[in-house]
C-alpha cells in the first residue's frame, strides 16, 4: 500500500509533482550503493515512498533526506546503525508530535502532555549523544597519552649523548 499521496508505480508523488527514483539512481544520488539501501530498508530505518505494482522500489527527495541524515549520523557522530535506529525513531516520533501539536483540534492538556513527552524524548536523544561524545573523550585521551609516550621517546632517541 502506498502512503497518501503516492500512487504504486506512478514515478512522481501527487502532491508535489516530483518524479520519484529507481533504486540505482536513488543510490547515486545518495552516495550508497543499492545493497545499503536494502538493507536499510530490512532493518527498518528507511522505507521507500512507493513500490510499483512489480515491487520495484520508488524513492523520494525525503526518501534521499533520510538516507543523507543516516550518513551524517554515521559520518559525524561515529553512531552505527541500532542507534541510528534509536534516533530516528526519536526524530520521527518528534515530527509527529509537533503535527498533533499543531493541530486545531488537539486541547490544552493534551498539548502540555505531548510537551511532557517532547521533552523526554529530547532528554533521551541528549543522553545518548552525551554517552557517544564522553566515549570519544576517553579515546582522546587515550591517544594524548600515547603521543606524549612516543614524544617522549623520541625525544630521548634524539637527545645528544
Amino acid at each position: 500500500m502506498s502512503p497518501p499521496g503516492k500512487g504504486p508505480g506512478t514515478g512522481t508523488t501527487a502532491a508535489e509533482n516530483t518524479p520519484l527514483l529507481g533504486i540505482g539512481a536513488a543510490a547515486t544520488r545518495a552516495g550508497v550503493s543499492e545493497r545499503a539501501l536494502r538493507y536499510y530498508q530490512q532493518i527498518g530505518l528507511i522505507t521507500p515512498c512507493a513500490c510499483t505494482p512489480a515491487g520495484t522500489r520508488r524513492y523520494s527527495e525525503d526518501d534521499l533526506a533520510r538516507v543523507a541524515r543516516i550518513r551524517q549520523l554515521q559520518a559525524l557522530l561515529g553512531f552505527n546503525l541500532d542507534e541510528i535506529a534509536v534516533i530516528l525513531r526519536s526524530e520521527d516520533r518528534m515530527a509527529q508530535i509537533k503535527r498533533t501539536y499543531h493541530h486545531e483540534h488537539t486541547s490544552d492538556a493534551e498539548r502540555r502532555e505531548l510537551v511532557r513527552e517532547s521533552l523526554q524524548w529530547h532528554r533521551d536523544l541528549r543522553a545518548t549523544v552525551e554517552a557517544k561524545r564522553l566515549a570519544i573523550e576517553g579515546f582522546l585521551t587515550d591517544l594524548d597519552a600515547r603521543i606524549a609516550r612516543s614524544s617522549e621517546l623520541l625525544a630521548q632517541m634524539t637527545a645528544p649523548a
